[in-house]
């Protein structure tokens, strides 16, 4: 390596560490009823053409009333929990750990009304802690939650309701890069690091681990692992199953560590036993992942297609022919509208529209979204060929303006649900995974019976759908729909539940899995067995049941 190329190498490193140490200074305090830091004032309005374009597709709203902080904390009741040195009982903290982001928690937050409260909280800094932890609840016949970031959007982390006292373990105190092998790139993390953290910590040592949740201010890599979390990079650097090499868990049963090896068949891979268990079968403590050096350059470019069919068998062609990029999304003709119908810069985005009328994209246009990361050489050859391709498709490059932006905002999409709920409205999601001779029939089942799944209220629904996590034998689909609120909480509720089973159903009947990156926690629960058979879901009852006789580690999730 050259001196100057050294240089620019040390400089990405630099800027890359900054990076994650501001956001890691950002989240101070998360909104106890909604998405982010509550501390952070952010400015979630939405510009009048914006609202203009939603009332179009939907209609006007109104929005529902809040509950304060005070009322909601009033409503704590008291702790069942026995004392324990490492358990706060407060009411506030008990109620800061109670809920995660799905809808059915959001509308318990913001109405005050949470039902079921952990009753108390602890806050582990080592593994012989959580051990401990575990000892004392099998002692006081506890029921025991994992908590790590709470950005649960299934029902992960909620308290069943139960005669038993309930104890969260939030893990947030074991947050320390505790050692890194750079001749085998392997970083152990204490399971409660969050994004910010883990990558500001790698970046000092020049590493990075490349996971990018949405989630990711927010998210720990305890949490990563128990979901099986994928990272909006995953081209490059794979799901989380790839990254986890090992690590330690606490058992009710003992101690289980996972060593780590590059490969092996030496019998069924206790690691994998592990990723998506959800705390069913016990807490996550430290995690070995790996890890890769910070990569000499990064940049992300955005084009459009005439066609949602000519966008599919571009991307489909991109990824099946092996070029390295790092991610690529593909929006649908309605979120393409959307987004640049919500992204402001009115004036630009009209140019945009001429230009791009003029090169053959104008009504039923798609945007792709995508980057390249590593060498200069590596990003120098995959553009040129992607760009190839996308010519090929009758695509039209835009350049690395638009890509920029998408860069900036990457994690701050979940931030517009608060804008849209201060004007009556909710959003949501729902995702899965298909091969790719399944997926057009597949999102047009899941937009169509997503938009008629309030056909009983006379209410419209705003649909609308993007390709991402590109792999040869197809993608995942991750559909987002709007909706107004009803006249009370408990309304909305229902609008919420039909059109969650609406999207669920749709999933199951066109054979894709019922969660691709999110868990299944309690929301996705009842479809599992359409997934995984009779059996299969005996053998993860079974598994279960070894590791937690008693049913006490975080029940009513993954499987009843």
């Amino acid at each position: 390596m050259t001196l100057n190329a050294e240089m620019h190498v040390n400089q990405k490193k630099h800027a890359f560490y900054l990076k994650a140490q501001i956001l890691t200074l950002e989240v101070i305090m998360k909104s106890w009823n909604g998405w982010g830091d509550e501390k952070n004032n952010l400015d979630f309005e939405l510009s009048s053409s914006s609202r203009a374009f939603i009332e179009s597709r939907i209609g006007k709203s109104s929005p529902l009333n809040d509950a304060t902080l005070e009322e909601a904390v009033a409503k704590v009741p008291a702790s069942r929990a026995p004392e324990h040195q490492l358990i706060t009982t407060d009411a506030e903290t008990r109620l800061r750990h109670s809920r995660g982001q799905s809808i059915p928690d959001w509308l318990a937050m913001r109405s005050g009304d949470f039902g079921t409260f952990p009753d108390g909280v602890a806050f582990p800094e080592t593994s012989n802690d959580v051990q401990e932890l575990l000892a004392f609840a099998k002692e006081k016949d506890l029921v025991v939650i994992p908590y790590g970031g709470g950005t649960s959007v299934c029902g992960h982390i909620t308290p069943e309701k139960g005669k038993k006292p309930v104890i969260t373990i939030a893990m947030t105190k074991m947050n320390k890069l505790m050692s890194l092998d750079k001749e085998s790139q392997i970083a152990t993390f204490g399971a409660g690091t969050l994004g910010p953290d883990v990558e500001s910590q790698l970046a000092k040592e020049g590493y990075t681990l490349g996971h990018y949740p949405q989630s990711w201010e927010l998210s720990t890599i305890g949490g990563w692992v128990a979901s099986r979390s994928s990272g909006q990079q995953s081209l490059r650097y794979g799901r989380i199953e790839k990254m986890f090499a090992g690590g330690r868990i606490e058992t009710l049963q003992g101690e289980l560590d996972i060593p780590t090896f590059p490969a092996t068949s030496a019998g069924p891979d206790i690691r994998e036993l592990f990723m998506g268990s959800e705390g069913r079968m016990g807490i996550i403590t430290e995690v070995k992942v790996r890890v890769m050096p910070i990569a000499e350059k990064e940049s992300f470019y955005v084009a459009f297609f005439p066609s949602w069919e000519a966008g599919m068998k571009a991307t489909r062609e991109i990824v099946q022919s092996g070029i390295q990029l790092s991610m690529m999304r593909l929006s649908n003709p309605t979120e393409t509208e959307t987004h640049l119908k919500l992204a402001g810069y009115e004036g630009v985005v009209n140019l945009l529209e001429k230009y791009l009328s003029v090169r053959g994209s104008s009504e039923g246009k798609t945007m792709f979204t995508f980057g390249t990361t590593g060498s200069k050489a590596q990003c120098k050859s995959a553009l040129s060929l992607t760009k190839q391709l996308v010519s090929k498709h009758k695509g039209v490059f835009t350049g690395g303006m638009m890509g920029k932006r998408w860069e900036h905002s990457r994690f701050r999409a979940p931030y517009l649900r608060h804008g849209l709920w201060d004007i009556g409205l909710v959003v949501d999601t729902m995702e899965t995974c298909l091969d790719w001779s399944t997926v057009p029939e597949a999102v047009q089942g899941m937009e169509t019976d997503i938009a008629n799944a309030l056909n009983e209220f006379k209410e419209d629904v705003h649909v609308f759908t993007h390709l991402s996590h590109f792999y040869g034998q197809g993608c995942s689909v991750y559909t987002t729909y709007l909706f107004r609120a009803g006249k009370d909480y408990k309304e909305t509720m229902k609008r919420w539940e039909k059109l969650k089973a609406a999207g669920a159903e749709a999933i199951v009947r066109h054979g894709g899995t019922i969660s691709h990156q999110h868990g299944v926690g309690k929301d996705h629960a009842p479809y599992l067995p359409a997934e995984k058979g009779e059996l299969g879901i005996k053998a993860i009852k079974e598994l279960c049941h070894m590791f937690d006789p008693d049913g006490r580690m975080n029940p009513g999730k993954l499987v009843p």
